[in-house]
């Protein structure tokens, strides 16, 4: 099942593709893709539905991010041992955390502002988890029946603000738009194995990225195992599980995103983003 929101920025509706890949408007059966309606037992209500039956979403209508209500935008650094290698830094010993202002979250097809003073604004094609259940002390082999699903996510980055400023990366992860969301949530029963999905990046039509889930250094379900020992996930709360290799601030000689950029980008079953880079109008 693949589950979307749509709309106006703030004022999202909830929605879902049928089996034609049309979008349908959920308005009417719940409120948002978010909360309860991220557990089991909300995920089964909506399979039981007629797809067809529901109302089409209008024409030409905005994406927005694919979930709503997410409390807390958790990031994981390093993450692909072939990323940790053109950064030049060793493979972590644990899992790096950090967090992303949920302000940053907007629609896969939003255009990203390059913020004002930023000068090496950089992309990464991120599996996004989406927790549906309350997780707190997991284990391993529980974690992925507290999953609602996937998504495709691009953890933006100002690496200037990240690396050459004082303090820790948040301020050059969480800039407005810096974190792209969708096109879908995609239930995890349609992820026969998240650690097997191709995923790929391009900035104006030329490969960036090309890498798989397979290199990931920590699995999806070590990172929730792993976040739960630290702080109680909620349905809605997003991790993003890192990026493969090709960022701009790993070549040589770095290149970085300006003003009329498009960046695209997807992971394999879970759909593709588009977007523009625009400077900032202040």
């Amino acid at each position: 099942m693949k589950l979307l929101r749509w709309g106006p920025a703030g004022a999202e509706r909830p929605g879902m593709l049928d089996g034609a890949g049309r979008m349908r408007d959920l308005s009417g059966v719940v409120d948002d893709i978010a909360g309860a309606v991220l557990s089991d037992e909300g995920l089964d209500r909506l399979r039981g539905l007629d797809a067809a039956a529901l109302p089409e979403v209008p024409e030409g209508s905005r994406l927005g991010p694919c979930v709503g209500g997410t409390g807390k935008f958790v990031c994981i650094g390093l993450n692909f041992a072939d990323h940790a290698a053109e950064a030049g830094l060793p493979v972590p010993p644990e899992p790096v955390i950090f967090l992303k202002a949920t302000s940053a979250i907007c629609g896969p097809e939003d255009a990203v502002v390059i913020p004002r003073g930023a000068v090496k604004t950089d992309w990464e094609v991120e599996l996004a988890v989406i927790i549906g259940t309350r997780a707190k002390y997991l284990t391993e082999a529980e974690a992925l029946a507290y999953v609602a699903g996937y998504a495709v996510a691009n953890d933006v980055s100002e690496r200037a603000f990240q690396s050459e400023r004082a303090g820790q990366w948040t301020k050059g992860k969480s800039c407005d738009g810096f974190g792209p969301l969708g096109p879908w949530l995609v239930t995890r029963d349609e992820v026969a194995d998240p650690q097997a999905l191709e995923m790929w990046l391009t900035v104006n039509g030329e490969t960036m990225q090309a890498g798989s889930t397979a290199t990931m250094v920590y699995g999806v379900a070590h990172l929730v195992s792993y976040l739960s020992q630290f702080m109680t996930l909620h349905p809605g709360d997003v991790i993003s599980t890192g990026t493969p290799p090709g960022v701009g601030m790993g070549m040589t000689p770095q290149r970085f995103l300006k003003p009329g950029d498009v960046m695209e980008l997807g992971i394999a079953g879970l759909g593709r983003q588009r977007q523009a880079l625009v400077a900032d109008p202040g």
